[in-house]
């Protein structure tokens, strides 16, 4: 059964990821010749099932483009950034200058996504280890793609296998607005047993 957060922590959650896609904002915008907004409007806590449940409703039969980081430290897990294959596609164009359908931007594609998940990943998870004085250590991103509407496949989001069905999911909506484009992902944080306990109590010590 999924715990219920109160209001104080979610706030406190929905602060803690948008300081840190304020600063992954700030690094995109430095690599590139046009400004980038992050916005994160929404947070939820939710289980595997409801996970799928959500993408599902949102994304429909589409495939799913994921940059994954997994995280150890005071807590562990995996961190993902997830696009929809034709957002995703869009976000590389702006990004690299292609034109939307050039047979050069799928060539593009795995790496350009690559460096921004790993820029977005790394500033929330930068900023919830620093504001929490908590010390974390990454593993190198990996990309992969996997199909939305199939529970299995939405299961291979995450590498740890054996923890997946006690596991914390952390679902933030992330909107990239670049120019007149408006851009919408997922910032999803999967948690291993007792780490998510471990986070929410490392908020209350800092509060």
């Amino acid at each position: 059964m999924i715990k219920q957060l109160t209001t104080d922590q979610l706030d406190a959650l929905k602060e803690l990821v948008n300081v840190g896609v304020g600063k992954s904002a700030g690094m995109l915008n430095e690599m590139i010749e046009f400004r980038i907004r992050l916005q994160v409007p929404n947070i939820k806590l939710l289980t595997m099932s409801e996970l799928q449940t959500e993408l599902g409703a949102r994304l429909g039969e589409d495939q799913l483009a994921s940059v994954q980081l997994a995280f150890s430290g005071s807590f562990a897990g995996t961190a993902q950034l997830v696009f929809p294959t034709e957002s995703a596609a869009t976000l590389v164009a702006v990004l690299t200058g292609e034109e939307p359908g050039s047979p050069d931007l799928d060539a593009l594609k795995i790496g350009t996504l690559t460096e921004v998940g790993n820029i977005v990943i790394n500033g929330v998870m930068g900023s919830i280890s620093n504001m929490l004085t908590q010390p974390l250590h990454y593993e190198v991103p990996a990309y992969i793609e996997v199909p939305v509407y199939i529970e299995e496949d939405i299961n291979n989001l995450v590498s740890n296998k054996k923890t997946q069905q006690n596991m914390d999911i952390l679902l933030a909506q992330a909107r990239f607005n670049v120019e007149e484009l408006q851009v919408q992902g997922d910032i999803i944080l999967f948690f291993g047993v007792g780490s998510f306990e471990t986070l929410l109590t490392a908020i209350e010590d800092v509060g």
